[in-house]
């Protein structure tokens, strides 16, 4: 297939037959290939552009580069893994304790630059080694609990940063969100994020003109006069133009903040080519170490030039699932769309002006969707967390990674939150692993290549196809 970007057409190139799917390597007619891509672009609206406002980066650049992601991830699997590469909400996080510390938006983009080569280099050894090295490094037992922390970590961020700027627009957003969340359907359950953007946008420029300004906080220490939904910003920004770049730094600190990062990219993409290899009938451990290794180095690319890091989106796998459509061509299509998009920067002024009461609402579901997937990763091993070799390096780390426990190391250096937290439940678990009796070690059968609690996607697809199913966020 070359490269991968030769297809056939399929069937009349409308509509797939009763009970067939378009392959990878197969396409509709361009028009409705076109219309696909733009659904794609449409379904990770939502976290793509929540995620750069979020770690205070440009949306404009963000939306850019996914589409830059996404060619190089086509490219590098020669296309037999469809996947559109997102912003990831692995780092926001990590954005707010590097800020809390002092570092700036290449501060951040560094440390995640540092995350991709990880990234990148773990590929490289899942294609010398296998996908087994992954699960005998981190079992679900401890891919769960740092999943789980990095999402709970966030909690502060909403309670004291969005939430006081606007709490009744905040707790109605919420409100909204999750009722679109469980009661809507198929396509529209998929994008229930972007339709709660958009609820609390209307809201906010509603209570503006009812109420006038509201008196709280908008960013800084103190209670202020403000409009909740400003668009100064947006009158003032091109039609046509290039976003700002910016080159990254680094430091210790801020990369051995992010670090722990990699283990969530590396479950998120072994889920992501697990599902997807089911779907399409086309086993794909074989492609698992070159897929991570895109990744990494579509994330490095991504932050060399002032953007955040990309990952496989899980929205996507449902669009597919609900369309039977499997084509990279749909994927390339999504890619153009979203080069577009970045080259606007009023689009991206409008991103920026959402107001901190709607994220306010939108991240309490969000975070806690994050760190809640670190449990479905336990329930879906059978992760066993009534022995104590299990129990305690978790209990440890997800305390010490939400409640902030700081280890200084030196005057300069210390260790705290999401990064001291997986080096507990790392480390604390293959220690203690090495010294329990033999009772509480029985070798647990490794998993299947690429299981990483992302499968149930693939498992809810013909119910999604059925519009029966709903596939929230992780």
């Amino acid at each position: 297939m070359g490269l991968g970007v030769r297809w056939t057409l399929h069937g009349d190139g409308r509509t797939p037959a009763p009970g067939a799917v378009v392959r990878p390597d197969e396409r509709l007619s361009w028009p409705r290939t076109a219309g696909l891509g733009a659904q794609h672009v449409v379904a990770m609206f939502g976290a793509s552009f929540v995620s750069p406002v979020l770690m205070g980066l440009d949306p404009n650049l963000a939306i850019m580069m996914s589409g830059v992601a996404t060619i190089l991830f086509l490219l590098a699997t020669r296309g037999r893994i469809p996947s559109y590469l997102g912003c990831s909400l692995s780092f926001v996080g990590v954005a707010a304790v590097i800020r809390a510390q002092g570092g700036d938006s290449a501060a951040v983009t560094g440390a995640i630059f540092v995350v991709g080569g990880a990234l990148f280099l773990s590929g490289l050894a899942v294609r010398r080694f296998g996908a087994r090295i992954i699960h005998a490094a981190m079992p679900p037992v401890v891919t769960g609990a740092v999943v789980m922390l990095i999402g709970f970590n966030l909690a502060p961020v909403t309670a004291s940063t969005y939430w006081p700027q606007d709490q009744w627009t905040a707790l109605l957003t919420m409100l909204f969100t999750g009722l679109a969340v469980v009661c809507l359907r198929g396509f529209w359950s998929r994008v229930a994020i972007f339709l709660g953007l958009v609820f609390g946008y209307a809201l906010s420029w509603v209570l503006d003109r009812v109420f006038g300004k509201i008196h709280s906080v908008n960013g800084g220490p103190g209670a202020v006069d403000h409009w909740r939904l400003d668009f100064s910003a947006v009158g003032e920004a091109d039609w046509i133009g290039l976003p700002s770049l910016h080159a990254p730094s680094f430091g210790w600190s801020a990369a051995l903040v992010a670090l722990p990062v990699v283990i969530a990219l590396i479950a998120e993409n072994a889920g992501h080519v697990k599902a997807v290899g089911e779907m399409t009938g086309d086993p794909l451990d074989d492609r698992l170490g070159t897929a991570i290794s895109a990744d990494g180095a579509a994330t490095m690319l991504s932050t060399a030039v002032g953007g955040p890091a990309n990952t496989t989106y899980s929205e996507n796998i449902g669009v597919m699932a609900a369309t039977r459509v499997y084509s990279t061509a749909a994927y390339w299509a999504a890619a153009c769309f979203a080069l577009l998009f970045g080259v606007c920067p009023k689009f991206g002024a409008v991103v920026a002006a959402i107001p901190g009461g709607v994220l306010g609402g939108i991240t309490v579901i969000l975070y806690g969707m994050i760190g809640l997937l670190g449990a479905q990763i336990w329930v879906h091993n059978k992760v066993d967390l009534r022995n104590p070799l299990n129990l305690v390096p978790v209990a440890a780390g997800i305390v010490i990674g939400i409640g902030g426990v700081s280890l200084k190391i030196s005057k300069n250096f210390e260790l705290n939150g999401i990064a001291l937290g997986t080096i507990v439940v790392l480390t604390g678990y293959h220690a203690l692993r090495f010294l329990a009796p033999a009772h509480l070690k029985e070798q647990e059968p490794l998993l299947d290549e690429g299981t990483s609690g992302y499968d149930s996607l693939a498992e809810r697809g013909d119910a999604e196809a059925a519009g029966e199913g709903r596939t929230p966020r992780s």
